[in-house]
């Protein structure tokens, strides 16, 4: 465990073996973030790669003064999972991609009455509820393929024969119009802990919260509606945060970009589209800020990948993965930024926080159909 959880300075750390792929420019970047005022700790997770200034798949604890630039622009981007009563043995791949059809244009006036019991009619950019987004997001079906802990599964409702639904997306144009007017007017300096712009920021980063778990609740729902199939929500988690936090002793500000909580109870760590993801229950530890990886990590910059892809893969190879589920991407730029090959594989970092005892394995996910985007709209 202690050569896992790697301190690589006072204050800096890295969940990761010697085999895991972490760029140099990442682990820069996670030493940057501690020389800023009143950062005590940071750590990254399996799935670090490099963002833009700051590091994806990393926590921060400071104190005294906090970090919005930290959180990023996609606050409250996160996952929810969903049991459906889609059958396993009834499964027709043509007819569901089909009744699926397009969820990227905004929700009509049907939605309305749904929109206002989740308390968010008078939210801006309130056309883009229910939408996925673009970059990493995602909707996609999926089947159990392995149990480890069949009592648990049964605790939380999830039945062997019914797909379960993943969607990750967050707070879509209202998150990045709240990092804008921050950094339009303090840069990256951060926000002193009770001064009257941290108390703004942090109600706007509620709202922005709010929003996403919002919006999540609206993507499941259009979805299982095109699909003529009913739901239940069983987790929903962020991964882009900051909050009020008590760390061996101290008190201060916990920052999540690309990590996922550990005090949330089980979650989904999820693999490219095109691999498995892990249903785990975390295991609680101040080391790693009591977070744990949100996903496989990003091992190609996006600009790289249809160079590298181009003459190994076609548009159409790319709709279908190794599992033969598909995906459903009218965007070919995205169809080659998102491929599977352009991620770490997800096995590689369960084992990693297996090793860390930061985790542990309820089951293994299969993709069955994954949705990206129809039209380029939103």
């Amino acid at each position: 465990m202690d050569t896992i959880i790697k301190n690589l300075s006072e204050a800096v750390s890295l969940i990761a073996s010697e085999n895991t792929w972490i760029e140099g420019t990442a682990i820069q970047q996670l030493h940057h973030v501690a020389t800023l005022s009143g950062v005590t700790k940071v750590v990254g997770m399996p799935d670090l790669h490099p963002g833009r200034g700051y590091p994806v798949g990393a926590s921060c604890f400071s104190i005294g003064r906090f970090y919005p630039a930290l959180v990023g622009n996609d606050i409250g981007c996160g996952m929810s999972l969903w049991q459906t009563d889609i059958t396993t043995n009834k499964l027709h791949m043509d007819k569901l991609e089909k009744r699926i059809g397009s969820i990227d244009l905004p929700l009509d006036q049907n939605w309305h009455t749904e929109i206002a019991e989740l308390g968010l009619s008078d939210v801006p950019f309130r056309h883009a509820l229910g939408t996925i987004g673009r970059g990493n997001h995602f909707a996609e079906l999926q089947q159990l393929d392995q149990v480890l802990d069949a009592v648990s599964l049964q605790t939380l409702g999830i039945e062997r024969r019914q797909l379960l639904l993943l969607v990750h997306s967050g707070s879509r144009g209202l998150g990045e119009s709240v990092l804008r007017a921050h950094t339009e007017q303090f840069g990256h300096a951060g926000l002193e802990q009770g001064s009257a712009p941290a108390e703004q920021y942090l109600a706007q980063h509620q709202q922005a919260l709010h929003y996403a778990v919002g919006n999540r609740q609206l993507i499941a729902r259009r979805l299982l509606n095109k699909l003529r199939a009913e739901g239940e929500c069983l987790l929903d988690v962020n991964h882009n945060l900051v909050s009020a936090a008590t760390i061996d002793g101290q008190q201060g500000w916990l920052h999540r970009k690309g990590a996922t909580p550990t005090d949330q109870g089980i979650v989904v760590i999820p693999g490219s589209r095109g691999d498995y993801s892990y249903l785990v229950a975390p295991i609680a530890d101040s080391r790693s800020l009591f977070s744990i990886a949100h996903g496989a990590g990003r091992k190609w910059m996006r600009s790289e990948c249809k160079d590298r892809l181009n003459q190994r893969f076609g548009v159409e190879q790319l709709r279908r993965t190794s599992f033969g589920s598909r995906v459903i991407c009218d965007d070919k730029a995205l169809l080659f930024e998102e491929a599977p090959q352009a991620y770490k594989p997800i096995d590689s970092i369960v084992e990693v926080l297996q090793q860390a005892g930061l985790i542990r394995v309820l089951a293994r996910l299969k993709p069955v159909l994954t949705y990206k985007t129809r039209e380029e709209c939103c």
